[in-house]
């Protein structure tokens, strides 16, 4: 940054780095809270919400405690889209004694007569977000490791002290203003749980109910198997060596897409004679799509198809009736079955979890008897569907922003000295608001 001074992380008149613990090898022993790699949450802050407890050696406690506002480094770790170097800032969420992984090492700031601790952290963590610390990643196997030499060798910018705070206080509150659209995302996430719940178990006529077998529905609703309301089966993978089956015209769609819930088309293309030789389904706008088969989260999420397109082997469909079922109807139950479908594929033998096209065709489903019925309740859930992806937009245009102001403050780009900051509240920064 032109116009500061520029100080190095291996300055030791300004910064002092804490190591990370094992586990203890002899006593005496204590118990310590212990922050590892899952708990970076790659913003500049920690998630405390699961956090080892591990029995460690006092002596190495007492001298490798946590306080508040270190910066902890993630040192070892990282991944093909995850570099390593992920930082953020100890906020202790309760009076445990706390330390860090053996991957990870903590800059304290000794000198806070010269740096703000959050001036710091924003700035190494720009430096992630810009791809500085990607270019010290060195591998061992098959481990990212952080060329710690070369990274305390990065300097940061010595600017007056109330220049950093002023700093600090603009980029937390642009921070914050994200959480809060995170927190009430989250909000309307549990809303539209309850309101499917309530929905598939009432509707929305005020009618008495009927025990059936999956629970309380209204007494003119039928409980009907998902095969008797359309054909249901499962896509496949071309050859890909054969490139007469390849980028053509008709989308081919992956289990990664279900999170989407409603696809248009695909960047992966299959030809006509892929469809024929391979015995791939040729599906219809309208159809429903489940993850039957993948990593993490994905297994179980649905999604609507709106073009012609044919569905990888991880992928499930159900081509419904559209005179017995509406489609969005059909989807809306299906999505307030996650849980159970995870169940199921994790019940059917197979050591790698998967549904089967004999998993969902028994699978019960409440009907409402009328098609006008059953787009009410579509209706009630895909309004709060837009306000979630109105909050969804509003995210990602935060996060921009965020990263913009981050990456023109700390480079010089714009000073805060020429900002007008009076609008802005006194505040702490942002990360108990996470």
């Amino acid at each position: 940054m032109t116009g500061a001074d520029n100080v190095a992380l291996g300055d030791q008149r300004y910064f002092a780095f804490i190591s990370g613990l094992w586990t203890g090898d002899r006593g005496p022993l204590a118990q310590a809270a212990v922050l590892r790699s899952t708990n970076f949450r790659g913003d500049g802050y920690f998630d405390y919400g699961d956090i080892a407890e591990l029995q460690v050696r006092t002596d190495q406690l007492a001298k490798r405690k946590l306080e508040p506002d270190d910066i902890v480094i993630e040192r070892s770790g990282g991944g093909p889209k995850q570099p390593v170097g992920r930082v953020a800032i100890f906020d202790p969420p309760d009076d445990r004694s706390y330390a860090t992984s053996n991957f990870t090492t903590a800059i304290r700031v000794v000198d806070r007569s010269a740096f703000d601790p959050h001036f710091v952290n924003f700035f190494l963590h720009s430096l992630y977000l810009t791809g500085a610390t990607e270019s010290l990643q060195r591998a061992t196997t098959g481990i990212r490791n952080l060329d710690w030499t070369e990274y305390q060798a990065f300097t940061v910018p010595k600017l007056p002290l109330d220049e950093q705070r002023s700093i600090v206080l603009l980029l937390s509150q642009a921070y914050r203003a994200a959480i809060v659209n995170d927190r009430q995302l989250r909000i309307l996430a549990s809303l539209k749980r309850a309101t499917m719940r309530t929905l598939f178990t009432k509707g929305l006529r005020g009618e008495a109910q009927k025990e059936t077998e999956i629970g309380p529905v209204p007494e003119s609703w039928g409980v009907v198997a998902l095969e008797a309301l359309g054909k249901i089966g499962s896509g496949t993978t071309p050859d890909r060596k054969e490139p007469a089956y390849w980028n053509g015209s008709i989308p081919w769609i992956t289990s990664g897409r279900m999170y989407e819930r409603e696809i248009t088309g695909s960047e992966v293309m299959v030809t006509s004679l892929a469809i024929t030789k391979s015995s791939l389904p040729l599906l219809q706008p309208g159809a429903i799509l489940i993850a039957i088969v993948g990593q993490g989260k994905t297994l179980g999420h649905v999604a609507m198809l709106r073009c012609e397109a044919t569905i990888s082997r991880h992928v499930g469909y159900v081509q419904p009736n559209t005179a017995l079922v509406v489609p969005t109807f059909l989807r809306a139950f299906l999505e307030s079955q996650y849980e159970g479908l995870r169940q199921i594929a994790s019940g059917n033998g197979s050591t790698r979890a998967a549904l089967t096209a004999g998993n969902l065709r028994p699978l019960p489903v409440p009907l409402p008897p009328t098609l006008d019925e059953q787009r009410e309740i579509v209706a009630v859930l895909d309004a709060i569907d837009r306000k979630i992806d109105l909050h969804k937009r509003k995210r990602a245009v935060l996060d921009e922003l965020f990263k913009s102001l981050l990456h023109k403050l700390m480079t010089g780009e714009i000073r805060v000295t020429d900002l007008d900051l009076s609008a802005l509240e006194t505040a702490e920064p942002a990360g108990e608001a996470a």
